[in-house]
């Protein structure tokens, strides 16, 4: 495939990125404040446009799971992650990773440099699995 290419977000649905925080390189986790964004004690956090979380019905600090959706239909669940009304762009969120690298399908690659596409996973918002 050459060009661009964009998946196809349905409608419920966002595009997440995978990032680092402050305290981390690569993929070794010094911290758990991430100054960069105002993020402090944790790193189990999404990042969401607040217009985007309204029409979600996602509360700034409510508990949600990642679900990641891909074109072979196997469920993959980030559990229990915090909400944090953050000016991302509309239609996208943020999240840490390693933390999220269960949402990414190993056979969605980048076509020239074959890495995950971490930076474009669609994910929907379930009511967190987890308690507390």
């Amino acid at each position: 495939m050459n060009g661009t290419y964009a998946p196809e977000v349905p409608e419920g649905r966002l595009l997440l990125q995978t990032l680092r925080s402050h305290d981390q390189y690569n993929t070794t986790i010094y911290g758990l404040d991430d100054r960069y964004r105002g993020i402090t004690d944790g790193r189990r956090v999404v990042l969401v446009n607040v217009e985007d979380a309204a029409e979600l019905g996602l509360e700034d600090g409510a508990y949600t799971d990642l679900v990641g959706e891909w074109s072979d239909g196997r469920e993959r669940r980030a559990p229990h992650f915090r909400v944090v009304h953050y000016p991302t762009a509309r239609g996208s969120a943020a999240a840490y990773y390693p933390e999220t690298n269960v949402l990414v399908p190993l056979d969605s690659t980048a076509d020239v440099s074959n890495t995950p596409t971490s930076k474009s996973v669609v994910v929907r918002f379930e009511p967190s699995s987890q308690v507390g």
